[in-house]
């Protein structure tokens, strides 16, 4: 878990990990072996990197495509034929399995995302990342503005995905969310590392001493 207050740096650092924004110092390593993250593509295809944002509608999903196009977007270059083209029965055939697995309400997966509830598209969001079967996932603010069964449902797939392997980073302004979810708590403050909770040293209290700079938990 990624926890402070807005300004804190939690999203900058997320982007950098992804090669969204450049990295202008430090290192990053994966499994202990630095590596260089040039973009969101080398993020992808290279190490195995998602992110779900928390600007849903500018940077999760194209509101105006169809369900079966954003779930599959991340695996268009397997789908794509020798011509180089993506079919639209790939993009179903692809699509159709996870659609069903996250229980997104939607008509047909013609639908634009743009019509489906907040919610939907959350799921629809989290879906393209499952399609390209990510090792890491980073999940930025992954359950602001939709409603509170489809919370519960996130909350419970983040679980699993954990159990199964898949490495998460939760960025949560929900403090019941990073003390529910989280295994460690990465505390940011003014663009730093305030401090590191693991385990049973994980609690509210231990978190807002970090986020205040009272606490003499060293970074």
């Amino acid at each position: 878990g990624l926890y402070g207050l807005v300004g804190a740096g939690r999203t900058e650092l997320a982007r950098v990990l992804v090669g969204a924004d450049k990295l202008l110092s430090g290192r990053i390593a994966i499994d202990g072996q630095p590596v260089r993250i040039r973009s969101v593509e080398d993020a992808l295809r290279r190490y195995r990197i998602g992110y779900l944002s928390e600007d849903r509608k500018q940077e999760g999903v194209i509101l105006a495509h169809a369900v079966r196009t954003n779930i599959a977007i991340t695996i268009w270059h397997r789908l794509a034929g020798l011509a180089g083209m993506v079919t639209a029965a790939a993009e179903r055939a692809a699509a159709a399995p996870l659609a069903q697995q996250l229980e997104i309400r939607t008509p047909s997966l013609e639908q634009a995302v743009g019509n489906l509830s907040g919610g939907n598209q959350q799921k629809v969001s989290l879906a393209k990342w499952l399609a390209a079967n990510v090792d890491i996932l980073i999940v930025d603010e992954p359950t602001v503005g939709i409603d509170i069964k489809t919370k519960s449902y996130i909350h419970q797939l983040i679980h699993e995905l954990a159990d199964k392997g898949m490495s998460l980073i939760l960025i949560s302004s929900d403090m019941p969310e990073v003390l529910g979810l989280s295994d460690r708590v990465l505390v940011m403050r003014q663009g730093r590392v305030a401090g590191i909770l693991d385990g049973a040293a994980i609690s509210e209290t231990a978190i807002v001493r970090l986020v205040m700079g009272t606490s003499e938990e060293a970074p």
